[in-house]
């Protein structure tokens, strides 16, 4: 239980260590800048694909038969972009905070739940966790600061939810560790609908033209998961 504490605890912070990261930028808006931006955005994106393709499928893929592995994983596709129709019409201004926490939330408990019976995935997936949530919170902190918010309004919303994953992983860990079929339910839901957001919201924003950052951010994050694999797995 310390470490699904900790480990979750670790991987949700970096939440609002992204914001606080982003509050903190005060270079001026240049080239260099842009291409530095769009580079972290498309690392991030790099890093949902590599938790898709390493942690969030695989376990689905070995337990479900295809008919049902392919209505779990296009349920979690179909529920992030109603989610995704729906904020667009209400502005806008926290569907990248929402988007965060749709694939944080079922990925925690995810976390949480495997931990009792395999300690290195769990700490391959809070990896995973921590990589993609820093990112996205940095461009939260970016999505609201343009909405108006103040910096301390935004950091007073992004802090209590650092510390929702750590709740997650809890009941996961409680009251799931023993269903590895739902265990793997929950990470085909979440694959589905990160890589819908990674294709709708992420590689959209991170493209730049005739500039080389983006697709090499991509390339990193992606590689980054395929260290994390190849040292815990």
């Amino acid at each position: 239980m310390t470490e699904v504490i900790l480990y979750s605890l670790v991987s949700g912070i970096t939440i609002i260590i992204g914001g606080l990261l982003a509050s903190a930028d005060r270079f001026p808006n240049t080239v260099l800048k842009e291409k530095i931006l769009h580079g972290i955005i498309a690392f991030g994106g790099g890093v949902l694909i590599a938790a898709v393709a390493f942690v969030l499928v695989p376990k689905g893929m070995a337990l479900f038969s295809i008919p049902l592995l392919s209505l779990i994983f296009l349920f979690g596709a179909v529920a992030f972009l109603l989610l995704d129709r729906f904020l667009s019409k209400q502005g806008g201004q926290f569907a990248q905070l929402m988007a965060m926490l749709m694939d944080f939330i079922p990925e925690a408990i995810a976390l949480g739940a495997v931990f009792a019976h395999e300690p290195q995935l769990g700490l391959l997936l809070a990896i995973f966790i921590g990589l993609q949530n820093l990112p996205e919170g940095f461009n939260s902190y970016r999505d609201l600061i343009q909405s108006g918010y103040s910096k301390h309004q935004i950091l007073l919303i992004m802090t209590p939810l650092s510390f929702l994953g750590m709740i997650g992983a809890i009941l996961g860990y409680l009251y799931l560790h023993d269903s590895p079929q739902i265990i793997a339910a929950l990470m085909l839901f979440a694959g589905g609908g990160i890589l819908y957001l990674t294709f709708q919201d992420i590689a959209p924003m991170s493209k730049l033209k005739n500039h080389w950052s983006p697709p090499v951010g991509a390339a990193l994050g992606f590689l980054v998961g395929m260290i994390g694999q190849k040292l815990v797995g």
